[in-house]
């Protein structure tokens, strides 16, 4: 099939998927935290290096820290405590420098958090596990976390980017689910999500591989979707 016959034949779908996302529908972060203490926040690359500073820094991606520093507060108001920040954190000769540039080395202002999270009153309550690959229970210290706090059934899940790591994150949490038999719910608003644009031209010029933001930020959300992770448009 040429180039020309799949971006006809693909139009009804992306028309689809595209009213899919204009037809959203917006959760109540309180009665989703009637329970507190069985709702957990995670978020994942929420970081310098993604948001504001360094190679792979995106002002997309800039956009989301204010919704996600609101669900953070709101929830933290509503009594949940249980909150993760997954950050990456590399190794100076980091294997996954051969696919990405080189972001977030351990030691360095990239792999932190955010000032806007860094600022919250209980940041330092906050659980943070730091990552050295788009996964987030790759030997990573998330996997025990999961198994300490056997009485979260619902998990929110905010950051970047919406085709690598939160997607990571959230069919991570989904799969588990689905393995163990847990009835658990996986959220993503998608307001709180986000990825990067790198347009063809540009991508050429650098001799990088492009990425359109805005169509891989819709299908990797629809994708989350086909896979039982609920995603809605915010959490009101």
């Amino acid at each position: 099939m040429n180039a020309n016959d799949m971006i006809r034949q693909s139009e009804p779908f992306l028309r689809y998927v595209a009213e899919w996302e204009d037809k959203l529908p917006v959760l109540s972060l309180a009665e989703l935290c009637a329970e507190p203490g069985r709702v957990a926040i995670v978020s994942v690359d929420v970081i310098n290096g993604f948001c504001i500073s360094g190679p792979l820094a995106s002002p997309r991606i800039q956009g989301i820290i204010a919704p996600v520093v609101d669900v953070f507060q709101r929830a933290h108001a509503a009594g949940v405590r249980r909150l993760v920040l997954i950050q990456d954190t590399h190794e100076p000769d980091a294997v996954e420098f051969g696919q990405f540039p080189h972001h977030a080395v351990r030691g360095t202002p990239e792999a932190e958090a955010v000032p806007e999270i860094q600022a919250l009153p209980f940041y330092r309550a906050m659980t943070t596990i730091t990552k050295n690959s788009i996964h987030p229970a790759q030997n990573t210290r998330f996997g025990e976390w999961l198994q300490t706090h056997p009485e979260v059934e619902t998990f929110i899940c905010v950051g970047d980017c919406t085709d690598l790591c939160t997607y990571q994150l959230a069919m991570h949490l989904r799969l588990r689910a689905n393995a163990h038999q847990l009835r658990q719910r996986i959220i993503v608003p998608a307001n709180c999500a986000q990825t990067f644009d790198l347009p063809v031209p540009a991508a050429q010029q650098l001799g990088a591989v492009p990425h359109a933001g805005d169509l891989l930020h819709l299908i990797f959300l629809y994708s989350l979707k086909l896979n039982g992770v609920e995603v809605v448009r915010a959490l009101e």
